[in-house]
């Protein structure tokens, strides 16, 4: 019993021993670590919607071809204001397909489809489009993200901001034992944490000029009014960022 605590001891008094030359030996033998947060809510002016159109036939009509589906979208998106840079071609429905060229000829009945990326910089230019949009050859209208121009600028920002919290915090749990921080000695890489990326938005047309719009929180954007007869805003995009830092005490 008595060998067991001598060696117990021992150890005791080495181990204390090398952490004290080792705090002799660091040039900051005292250091805080504090995290610092900033966040950000912002209005995105890029919202991507992919809109699908489909060849369709009305009762004692001929069938509206895909050409003309297309020419007439594509008319609708210039005259609404959006420029060709906003938009491309996500997929075809068949296009390209060797097996649905045997099908078409097999059946005349079947639809060609086509789905577009439209780029909005506001939920106005949404609404606008939807007005003018072939109610009978849109299948779908997806928000699939959304985004802003500024983005990169905003994440800089926060990023500066979140660094300028940690030293205050440090600042002030200093200040409460009686310390000062003096220079700081790492600054980690921030994490980014994006509370919202705009996906999962869904809007349906339904009917001539009737849109069913469903979010995570009810009913947002496109310049919709609610059954209270007020404008929703577009729903926004949450960033946040969190830095941790070791700032040395004096």
């Amino acid at each position: 019993m008595k060998k067991n605590l001598f060696i117990a001891t021992i150890l005791f008094i080495m181990v204390n021993q090398a952490k004290s030359q080792q705090q002799a030996s660091s040039p900051f033998p005292k250091t805080i670590t504090v995290t610092g947060s900033a966040e950000m809510e912002i209005i995105p002016d890029e919202i991507y919607v992919n809109i699908e159109l489909r060849e369709y036939q009305k009762k004692g009509e001929d069938k509206k071809n895909i050409e003309i589906i297309k020419a007439q979208f594509l008319e609708s998106c210039k005259s609404t204001g959006i420029p060709d840079s906003s938009i491309s071609i996500v997929s075809y429905t068949g296009y390209n397909n060797y097996y649905w060229w045997k099908r078409k000829k097999k059946d005349i009945n079947l639809n060609a489809g086509i789905t577009y990326q439209v780029k909005f910089k506001t939920s106005e230019l949404m609404d606008r489009l939807i007005e003018k949009l072939d109610d009978d050859a849109t299948q779908s209208f997806l928000i699939v993200s959304t985004s802003h121009s500024k983005i990169t600028e905003f994440r800089k920002q926060l990023k500066i901001q979140a660094v300028k919290a940690a030293k205050d915090k440090a600042g002030y749990l200093a200040e409460a034992i009686g310390e000062k921080t003096g220079v700081a000695i790492s600054i980690s890489e921030p994490n980014e944490i994006n509370l919202y990326n705009g996906v999962n938005e869904n809007i349906r047309i339904r009917g001539a000029n009737s849109v069913s719009y469903f979010a995570n929180e009810g009913v947002q954007g496109l310049g919709i009014v609610d059954n209270k007869g007020q404008e929703v805003d577009f729903k926004k995009i949450k960033l946040r960022f969190e830095v941790t830092a070791v700032f040395s005490l004096q």
